[in-house]
């Protein structure tokens, strides 16, 4: 497993997305609930995969139950991050991040991340309180997703030290990071975390002629006549796929934590999809392969 070190963190380069933890709406069972995902971060563990993210939001809480059952005995192996929901009033952070750590099961979240901008209050008004929670000794590291250059920079401003991480977008077809968030946390140590690495799966090239059955199928992207306009960068990340001996979707992920100070929090929804996406960590992709991609997804902007 490759990893990325900032901030003290030592972080590996693929980690495990839990959103889907307890989120039946995605087409998730009971038994998956109870019983794979389990499995799923037990494997991950195994493989060296030592990010688990979480969020209080995700299954309204039964994804930081499910990862806290998932990691017991196995604590000391995770670098566990979960989320604080920018909606109620600054006073609540200490109490939502108390909630966090004992759905978790944790008497300390490695990271803690501001889910959104809020809407309402302004860095100032949260970031103290995040502080606040680092200096009791609850959480270890601060975080911010969904933030802007700007709004990170605000919300280091306002927390008075090192926001270790922007949780962000981040695939071959989402590329805004690469712009200035990529850029300014190689320059400064800091860490991009890629979520929906694989564009919700668009880039396996698994739904290139079948519409998913879940909620994805209600999102343009996955509609025949943006489907189709994939082809050739599918058909690119198949042909690197042969010559690396892997899938598609590995090499999708390969061309993501290829790049300075990103990580990937790919989900997944069996033990053989953790494991390859593990193994995407390995894949040496050349400047050729990675430029090849990069040239035919911009393509795809214009």
């Amino acid at each position: 497993m490759k990893y990325v070190e900032a901030g003290g963190a030592r972080i590996s380069a693929i980690g495990l997305g839990a959103w889907q933890f307890g989120s039946a709406e995605w087409g998730y069972g009971e038994d998956y609930a109870r019983n794979e995902a389990l499995k799923i971060v037990h494997r991950a563990l195994d493989l060296g995969v030592n990010l688990i993210d979480t969020a209080e939001m995700y299954g309204f809480g039964r994804s930081e139950r499910i990862v806290g059952e998932a990691i017991k005995g196995r604590r000391d192996s995770v670098f566990l991050a979960t989320k604080l929901l920018p909606v109620g009033l600054p006073f609540q952070v200490a109490s939502r991040a108390r909630g966090s750590a004992r759905r978790l099961g944790v008497d300390r979240m490695d990271l803690y991340q501001q889910h959104w901008p809020s809407p309402m209050f302004p860095p100032g008004a949260t970031m103290p309180r995040m502080r606040k929670l680092v200096e009791s000794g609850l959480v270890r590291l601060v975080g911010v997703s969904n933030h802007s250059l700007a709004q990170w920079q605000a919300a280091e401003k306002a927390f008075g030290g090192p926001v270790l991480s922007n949780q962000v977008k981040f695939n071959l077809l989402d590329r805004e990071p690469e712009r200035d968030l990529v850029p300014w946390a190689k320059e400064n140590g800091r860490i991009i975390i890629a979520y929906s690495p694989l564009a919700q799966g668009l880039l396996s090239g698994k739904y290139l002629e079948t519409m998913p059955r879940n909620l994805r199928r209600l999102r343009p992207a996955f509609g025949a006549s943006s489907r189709a306009r994939l082809r050739p960068l599918i058909a690119a990340l198949g042909e690197i796929a042969t010559r690396h001996e892997a899938t598609p979707a590995q090499v999708a992920l390969a061309w993501l934590i290829r790049k300075p100070s990103v990580v990937a929090i790919p989900g997944a929804s069996s033990v053989q999809q953790m494991e390859q996406n593990a193994a995407a960590a390995d894949i040496e992709l050349t400047d050729e392969e990675d430029a090849r991609l990069s040239t035919l997804a911009s393509a795809l902007n214009r």
